[in-house]
């Protein structure tokens, strides 16, 4: 049996440690900077790689990262796993429950926002393939489909991220966003999976093209009906009969690869096995929060930092580099996703500054597109210069994404929500012993038999909880509701000292319960009101001090000073 040789072995994992040293510290520096952790990620590859260490040391990165031989086998087996999964996790941000809960609004935004990006993708890749780098040997058509694919998505963690930076998540725009978004990472990842059927090197699978294709299309049938339903019987048992949260990471991960092997064998990358995975299990009322979150933290902070610095050290990026061809590229995608989705917005109803917003954040590509690039080259079927072209993108959207939403919806001129507090609104203690019930007891202790009627109230808010849960972590919860007829915000506090489970990513339960009820034209207010919210109760401290309070007048009191404290 022939393995790895001791001086193999130390390459290895030299290579690896330094890879993910370097990943990890400029991820934090690119965060830190308020930008996305994927692009220090690659950066760090870059500056490993035959970009900047290649170009004062010509011979170093090839000794430590060997493009052939035994170790650059290991090192593309690891990166492999790395990519699939991280599928996986993107797969469990996809909730699909989302989609059909949000009904007409995201279904228009999300076609909107891929008829128009597919159609110009379609288009240019048809008529000018050469000069958007397509490889020599590929077909045409199945070029211009990748192309319009590239185009279309979406990057579902990347919008999710940067909806959490800005205190978006839970909002109504929000979840219009995510579930548009989601319907967009389903379509392009079926799509490119048709892509990669479509070329040649599908020809020497088992099956051929048109069974590789017609496998992949049932196989992605079967594992969002028959196979999310299983997994949805099967986590309630696995939860009460193994360890937390090992029992469930193990499940989730032996899936995620089996997934991958299935579509592997039928011609297709292992990705999208693991995507569709991901999907099932994610969707699963049965995965708490906190689950899903340790899972996503396990694979982002290890696995994938390997992942994208390993692109940087396998390309030049400087040599590939066409100022050219990257700005077409990125003028074309912004173009058709940012005016696709923002005509869908408004066709929904929403407000200008709205519609835009939905535009602006459905634009973020990310990482999605960096890996749909990666196999399209690793595929022969565009060229380095394409690839590269595509990494600006796709960092270059994820960077203006929040600070154009932000903008839009002039997130700058906050609405304080000491400001909007009901009169009668501060309930303590509040009595319920789940969500629902303490919802209800806010309501009942506004309600005025005029505008604010209870029997009114209630179901819509109890509908939009139903929809997504609002707790946001840290001890809060932000239920919320557009209500007819009235004509300014209100909002109303409650106080659970027992704790009430509102689902929140960190597992922890709610104590203060923040009920938000805006104008049907919210136009922004419940967006300003939960960043004031976030940024006043960031602080364990204060927000333990809140759950202190008496009465209306000192939980008033301890805005003021906290609105003092943050002026200094």
């Amino acid at each position: 049996m022939h393995g790895l040789t001791n001086q193999d072995l130390t390459l290895l994992f030299l290579a690896i440690g330094l890879l993910l040293l370097a990943a990890r510290v400029c991820g934090e520096l690119a965060q830190r900077l308020g930008q996305p952790s994927v692009l220090g990620e690659l950066i760090a590859g870059i500056l490993l790689g035959p970009t900047v260490l290649g170009a004062v040391m010509p011979d170093l990165p090839q000794t430590i990262f060997p493009a052939e031989g035994p170790v650059a086998v290991a090192l593309d087996g690891v990166t492999t796993l790395a990519i699939v999964l991280f599928l996986l996790v993107a797969g469990m941000e996809v909730d699909l429950s989302v989609i059909w809960r949000q009904g007409r609004t995201a279904l228009t935004v999300s076609l909107a926002g891929v008829v128009l990006p597919f159609g110009i993708g379609f288009l240019a890749g048809l008529t000018q393939p050469v000069a958007l780098g397509m490889s020599p040997e590929s077909d045409r058509l199945t070029f211009a489909v990748f192309l319009a694919t590239a185009f279309s998505i979406s990057a579902l963690p990347v919008i999710a991220r940067t909806l959490l930076d800005l205190n978006l998540y839970r909002s109504d725009l929000g979840m219009v966003v995510v579930g548009a978004a989601v319907l967009n990472d389903l379509f392009g990842w079926i799509v490119f999976a048709i892509v990669l059927g479509m070329m040649g090197e599908a020809d020497d699978a088992a099956f051929g093209v048109a069974g590789t294709i017609v496998l992949t299309l049932a196989f992605a049938l079967g594992v969002l009906t028959v196979g999310r339903w299983a997994v949805h019987r099967a986590l309630p048992w696995i939860q009460a009969h193994t360890s937390w949260p090992g029992g469930v990471i193990g499940f989730a991960l032996t899936l995620a690869l089996l997934g991958a092997a299935f579509t592997e064998w039928i011609g297709v990358h292992g990705v999208f096995g693991a995507f569709l995975v991901g999907v099932a299990v994610g969707d699963s009322s049965h995965l708490r929060e906190r689950t899903r979150a340790i899972i996503s933290q396990f694979i982002s902070f290890i696995f994938a930092p390997l992942f994208f610095a390993s692109i940087g050290v396998t390309l030049d990026f400087a040599r590939h580099f066409d100022l050219s061809l990257c700005v077409a590229v990125f003028l074309l995608a912004c173009l058709g996703k940012v005016i696709g989705c923002t005509l869908g917005a408004r066709w929904s109803g929403m407000s200008p500054p709205e519609a835009w917003a939905i535009g602006f954040g459905m634009n973020a590509r990310g990482a999605m597109e960096i890996i749909l690039g990666l196999l399209a080259l690793r595929n022969g079927l565009i060229n380095e210069r394409m690839f590269v072209a595509l990494v600006v993108m796709a960092i270059g959207t994820s960077m203006i994404s929040g600070p154009l939403m932000r903008r839009v919806l002039r997130l700058e001129k906050p609405l304080r929500l000491g400001d909007v507090l009901h009169p009668k609104g501060f309930v303590k203690p509040l009595e319920a012993a789940e969500r629902m019930a303490a919802i209800r007891q806010l309501v009942e202790a506004i309600s005025d038999g005029r505008t604010l009627v209870r029997e009114r109230i209630d179901p819509i808010v109890l509908a939009r909880e139903a929809l997504m849960s609002t707790g946001v972590g840290n001890g809060l919860a932000v239920p919320h509701g557009r209500i007819d007829g009235l004509t300014s915000p209100v909002v109303a506090v409650g106080i659970s000292e027992a704790g009430l489970d509102f689902n929140a990513p960190d597992g922890l339960p709610a104590h203060l319960v923040f009920l938000i009820l805006t104008p049907p034209d919210d136009d922004g207010a419940q967006v300003k009101i939960l960043a004031d919210i976030a940024r006043t109760f960031s602080d364990p401290a204060r927000a333990a001090a809140a759950t202190r309070t008496r009465s209306m007048t000192e939980f008033r009191a301890l805005l003021k000073a906290a609105t003092g404290s943050e002026g200094q």
